[in-house]
């Protein structure tokens, strides 16, 4: 059973959800403005918050902007927009999965139930992943290269954190994309090509002269010790 706060401005959905996760077992709050969201979310500290961004008062985007910023509360954006450019915009900016509109109480327990499952096993991995100069602290969410920190994004960090997992072994963008950003392989896929350069540039290479962010061409990108 999980604490749920549902952050939702139609009656009907708000209802409806509250009653059917109620009845799969979980306790579940609601909210019906963005404001009073985000007050509950920080009060109440619930295990999951489910938001939608067409919100009356604040679009839910700057809710989760508001939110990470005191927060790492697992969040799962539920709307009706399915732009895929929106999509990644707001899986960038911390959330941990988007639901589409319209969708079954089932669906997002399911999804509840997984984003629990990555919680856990981020919890039980280990401390620390080090790759050469490379360290990747999931538990903190620090990364450093060399002893010094790498000032990462949300996203950046998870990239890396995700390739730091399997060092050396070829990883696919369509890969990357499912497991790091959540999302279906697409015309989206620029979205790692973007944020491995902005990760080569943190690392101080590039992709012409890449040291730890190695290009298999046509396959994908590893993660390697440079050290001879």
């Amino acid at each position: 059973m999980a604490q749920v706060l549902l952050v939702e401005d139609d009656a009907k959905i708000r209802t409806t959800l509250v009653r059917a996760l109620g009845e799969l077992g979980h306790a579940v709050a609601s909210a019906n403005t963005a404001m009073s969201g985000l007050k509950q979310a920080v009060e109440e500290r619930p295990d999951v918050v489910v938001l939608d961004l067409g919100l009356p008062d604040l679009d839910g985007g700057e809710v989760l902007r508001m939110l990470r910023a005191v927060s790492r509360v697992p969040v799962i954006v539920a709307t009706a927009r399915d732009d895929e450019r929106e999509i990644v915009r707001v899986l960038d900016a911390g959330a941990d999965d988007y639901v589409v509109k319209p969708f079954g109480a089932a669906q997002l327990d399911a999804r509840i139930r997984a984003v629990f499952r990555r919680a856990r096993q981020e919890e039980a991995g280990d401390p620390a992943l080090v790759v050469g100069g490379l360290r990747v602290e999931p538990r903190t969410r620090v990364a450093s290269l060399d002893g010094v920190p790498l000032d990462l994004s949300p996203k950046e960090f998870d990239l890396l954190h995700y390739l730091a997992q399997r060092p050396g072994e070829v990883i696919s963008k369509r890969e990357l994309l499912t497991e790091v950003w959540r999302t279906v392989y697409g015309s989206a896929d620029k979205t790692v090509d973007v944020h491995l350069s902005w990760l080569r540039r943190k690392l101080g290479e590039t992709a012409q002269d890449p040291r730890y962010v190695r290009t298999v061409r046509g396959v994908g990108v590893k993660l390697v010790d440079p050290a001879p």
